[in-house]
Formats: structure tokens, sequence, C-alpha cells
């Protein structure tokens, strides 16, 4: 007899292993990000060597000037690769390290570009996501600093970008409608179907994790956050990313506790209208196997009494005695 503590599939021992798991997981994924370059008091940080010496120096002064009008800084940060790191991620990383901004007014932007990934971001200080929200940063990334690094000016396309940053900052940026590419290299019709895509697989995963059982179920659910923490945040954006895995973390629960509660797990979905359908054939086969059944059990009663009989009256006949 197995003692149920033993079993390694119970729920609490499932529970721990899938924890070590998560842990060790994340723990890869965060020793193969890049290392963030120490900021050194200086706001351009081109560790792949994209700008040229001249554009480096009037970027760096054209900053400096900036900040010592405005109080706000912006800082460039270009590197060779991400390396498997999440783009949204390693920006924070960055922008929490190098302190961008006063710290009572959390005014900093970081311009952070992966050359040989193709992406870019806008990291904005919370004191300024009112004149620099998500819409302004993608329209400064697809508008003006994308297409000149189609063409190969990586110059041009840095400092127009800078130029942008501040024009939006104080409020003279105007920029027309999405029509180029995004910095992923897809127009919106290619978007929609990727997200399409991967959002119906991770649809199927989800539904299939409603149908199951105990704590197999339990396990898609804990299966399924990484791929709802990285897919949606790289096609949609950091914050929708977000948003997605909160509602999915909040929401798959209380669908499972509705499902559960209306008797709904997994043959009940899939075969109650397959019963409700074949139901009405299978009715009448039934009812003959029943019937039959009782035939059986019948004479096999009917039978047994007969036996019976017959010893008892064989036992009379043997001890018989004749005067």
């Amino acid at each position: 007899m197995t003692c149920a503590l033993d079993n390694p599939f119970t729920p609490p021992l499932l529970m721990k292993k899938l924890l070590l798991a998560a842990f060790i997981f994340f723990s890869i994924h965060l020793m193969a990000q890049p290392e963030i370059p120490e900021l050194w008091g200086m706001r351009v940080h081109d560790e792949a060597g994209l700008l040229s010496v001249q554009m480096r120096e009037q970027l760096e002064a054209a900053l400096k000037q900036y900040e010592d009008s405005t109080s706000n800084q912006i800082a460039v940060l270009i590197i060779p690769s991400l390396q498997g790191a999440v783009l949204e991620d390693y920006s924070l990383r960055v922008a929490e390290k190098w302190k961008l901004g006063q710290a009572d007014k959390d005014n900093g932007v970081l311009l952070l570009i992966a050359v040989e990934d193709r992406k870019m971001r806008i990291e904005v200080g919370y004191g300024l996501e009112g004149v620099l929200p998500d819409v302004i940063c993608n329209r400064i990334i697809r508008n003006e600093i994308a297409p000149r690094f189609r063409r190969g000016e990586f110059n041009e396309g840095v400092w127009a970008g800078i130029m942008a940053i501040t024009q939006a900052i104080g409020g003279e940026y105007v920029a027309g409608e999405d029509t180029t590419p995004n910095s992923l290299g897809m127009n919106p019709g290619e978007k929609a179907l990727i997200s399409l895509f991967i959002f119906g697989i991770l649809g199927l995963f989800t539904f299939m994790g409603l149908k199951l059982k105990g704590g197999s179920a339990w396990f898609m659910y804990v299966f399924l956050i990484p791929f709802y923490a990285s897919f949606p945040s790289f096609i949609l954006g950091f914050s929708t990313g977000v948003a997605v895995l909160i509602a999915y973390l909040v929401g798959w629960p209380v669908l499972r506790y509705i499902f559960k509660r209306k008797g709904v797990e997994y043959h009940g979905i899939i075969f109650r209208k397959r019963r409700r359908l074949v139901g009405r054939w299978l009715f009448f086969g039934r009812g003959l196997v029943v019937w039959w059944r009782w035939l059986f059990r019948r004479w096999r009663q009917l039978w047994r009494r007969r036996e019976q009989r017959w010893l008892v009256t064989g036992f009379a006949l043997k001890n018989l005695k004749i005067v």
C-alpha cells in the first residue's frame, strides 16, 4: 500500500515541482540577458558601434543642453543584441539602474535600440507619460527612426528620433497615421494575422485546460503562464501584454470555478450534445439490454431454487428407511 504523501503526483508535491521548474526557467532567462553598462554621466551609449564619433558627440552635447534647460533627462542605449531577453523587461531594467531624470519628477526617457534583433523601444518615466504616451512613442519609432534605418541612415535615424522626442515633450511633435511597418518589420495586416494565430493556439490550450480534471488542469494553467507573459507582449506591446496576462491569471480560475459548478468538465462539454443526439437511438437498445439482464437473473434464480429442491429431495430419499 502506497502512502498518499509518497505519490509524486499529489497536488502539494506537484505544485512544488512546478514552482521549482519555473524558478529555474526564470533564473536561466535572467542570466541570459545582456549586461547593463554603467551610466558614467554619459547620455549616449553605443555598444554596437552603430553611430559615428561625430554623431555621438553631437547627440551628447544636444542632450546635455536639453537636460540643463528643462531638467528632462534623455539617454540613448544601442546594443548589438538582446540575447533572447524581452525588450520591455530589459528596457525597464536599464531605466531602473540608470535612474534617469529627477527622483521627485521621474522625468527620464530612454531610447533603446537592439541592432541584430531589429527592435526599438522608448521607455518613458511616469512624469512624462502624459506628453509621451505609447501611441506617440510608437509613431516616433515607425515614422522617424525605422524608415531611415531601412535606408541605412543610422545617424540620421537616431537624431530624428531624439528631436521628435524633445518636440513631443514640448507639445510640438505632429505625426501622421502609422502607414509604415512597425519596428518588428510587420504591417498591421501581418500583425493581425500573427496575433490571430498565436491567440488561437493559446485559446485552444486554455480551453483544454478548462476541460481537464484535478491536478492536470492546474498543471496546464501554470504551463501556459510563460506563453501568456511573452507572446502578447512581443506582438501587442508591453502594456497590452501585461493586461492579457492579468486577464488570464484572474479569468482562468473564475471560468474553472463556473465550469466545475455547472458540471461542465471534460466529457460534459464535448459529449453532451452527442449524448442528446444518440440518446434516442440508444434508448431502445438499453431497454433490450436491461430486459435481457432481468430475464437472465430471473432464470438463474429459478434454476437455483430447482437445484435446492433436487438436493433436498435427494437427501430425503437417501435417508429414507424402509420398514
